[in-house]
C-alpha cells in the first residue's frame, strides 16, 4: 500500500500546494482590498507596518506558491512572515495558538515550510520553464558523460 501512495505523492504534494497558496492569497487579497466578506470593507492602510507589508507577501507569496513559480522562495519569505506574525503578534497574547488566536499563523508557517522541503509536486509552472530550458542542460550533460567514460575507457586501454 506504501508504494501505491508514494506513487501520487507529487500530485498529492501539488493539491496541498495549491490548496494553502489560494487560502494565503486570499487572505491577502482581503487585507488589501476587503474582499471575500471582510467586515465593513475593511483594508489595510497602504504603507502601514506591518499590516500593509504582511498583507502583500500573503498576496504575492500566495499567488506565487499557488501556480508553482519560485516555490521554495516564495515558501521561505511566506513562512518567515507567519513566523513573524505569530511571535510578535499572536505569542504574546498567551503561549498556546488557541490561547492566542495564532492557529492561522502557526499552520501556514509550518505549510510554507513543509513546502520548502517538498517542492511543488507535479503541478507547478517552475516545470514548465524549467523543462522547457532543461532540455538542452540535459542533453550536453549526457553527451559529456558519454564523452568522459571514452575518455575513461581509451585512458585505462592505453
Amino acid at each position: 500500500m506504501t508504494s501505491s501512495l508514494n506513487r501520487y505523492q507529487p500530485y498529492a504534494i501539488s493539491a496541498f500546494r495549491i490548496v494553502v497558496g489560494l487560502l494565503f492569497a486570499c487572505h491577502g487579497a482581503a487585507s488589501l482590498f476587503g474582499l471575500f466578506g471582510v467586515a465593513d470593507n475593511a483594508t489595510v492602510e497602504a504603507g502601514t507596518w506591518p499590516g500593509w507589508y504582511a498583507a502583500v507577501i500573503q498576496l504575492v507569496g500566495g499567488s506565487l506558491v499557488l501556480l508553482g513559480i519560485g516555490t521554495r522562495s516564495a515558501a521561505f519569505v511566506s513562512s518567515g512572515s507567519m513566523a513573524y506574525a505569530y511571535f510578535k503578534v499572536h505569542q504574546p497574547e498567551g503561549l498556546f495558538p488557541l490561547e492566542n488566536s495564532g492557529e492561522a499563523s502557526a499552520m501556514f508557517c509550518w505549510a510554507f515550510l513543509l513546502l520548502i522541503f517538498t517542492g511543488p509536486g507535479a503541478f507547478a509552472l517552475d516545470k514548465v520553464f524549467t523543462r522547457s530550458a532543461g532540455t538542452t542542460v540535459t542533453t550536453r550533460s549526457s553527451e559529456d558523460r558519454t564523452a568522459g567514460k571514452s575518455r575513461e575507457r581509451a585512458t585505462a586501454t592505453a
